[in-house]
């Protein structure tokens, strides 16, 4: 992990960056110029994601394997506070993605979509021509939609990614299959930065739309995703994020005790 000591704080084990927003783009900034060296990685941690990760030692190795690790989420920012914590605010994948966007655009960089369906990838083409002209897309490439990938399909994206050469890479494959591949996988891969930004393709693409700016501010952008997919997020909201309270209360409850 690359972050120094004093940047992060312990949320249930994970080493959640305490930096202001505008630190992490400071911090990105610095490692796009930063030529010849390993690829940095970011994750976004949640309730749901350290949770899950908790048990399943793949995804908690990935995530603190991250060299940024940002609370992209309203409960990380309660829990630190329940611990006394100086996380204020939160951080997303997409506010990573739009500020890592602006200093490509702005140094003529490129970058590289990882993840989703052709359908998507073919949006987000056309929304980054609009958006950001000065950044060329070097690539993109749509996975096989499967639960794990087999050797050859993961060294022909691994190919595709260094054949193209771009300064960044972004990974959308939804968690935590997305964080467990590039963590696997980030050494074999020819870029600066990579992150993984899961839905951040489908909002960008406009296939999924964001929650109102006011919705997002009150730490509520959780209640339109769950309206509109409750299926698939119940578990996260309902199971989930209560029982990382519960871990959060039981941390405080052993800091206070040590």
């Amino acid at each position: 992990m690359s972050t120094q000591p004093a940047t992060t704080e312990d949320i249930l084990g994970f080493p959640v960056t305490r930096m202001r927003q505008s630190a992490c783009r400071d911090l990105v900034a610095s490692w796009l110029e930063a030529p010849g060296t390993k690829p940095r990685v970011f994750a976004c941690a949640n309730p749901h994601s350290l949770h899950v990760a908790r048990s399943n030692q793949a995804f908690r190795e990935a995530l603190i394997g991250a060299d940024l690790l940002t609370p992209d989420g309203v409960g990380i920012v309660l829990g630190s506070r329940l611990l006394g914590g100086g996380i204020s605010r939160r951080i997303t994948g997409y506010d990573i993605f739009e500020d890592t966007c602006a200093m490509l655009s702005a140094r003529r960089g490129s970058c590289f979509f990882l993840g989703s369906s052709e359908a998507v990838l073919s949006k987000i083409r056309a929304r980054m021509a609009r958006d950001y002209p000065r950044i060329t897309v070097a690539g993109t490439y749509s996975p096989p939609f499967r639960a794990r990938f087999s050797q050859a399909e993961n060294a022909a994206m691994i190919e595709a990614v260094n054949q193209a050469k771009p300064d960044v890479l972004w990974v959308g494959m939804t968690a935590p299959k997305q964080e467990i591949w590039l963590h696997r996988h980030r050494d074999q891969l020819d870029v600066r930065f990579a992150g993984a930004i899961g839905a951040v393709f489908d909002f960008y693409a406009g296939t999924v739309p964001r929650a109102p700016a006011v919705i997002q501010h009150m730490g509520l952008e959780w209640l339109p995703r769950l309206l509109r997919q409750p299926r698939r997020l119940w578990r996260r909201n309902f199971i989930s994020n209560p029982a990382f309270m519960v871990q959060i209360m039981r941390q405080k409850r052993q800091d206070q005790g040590a």
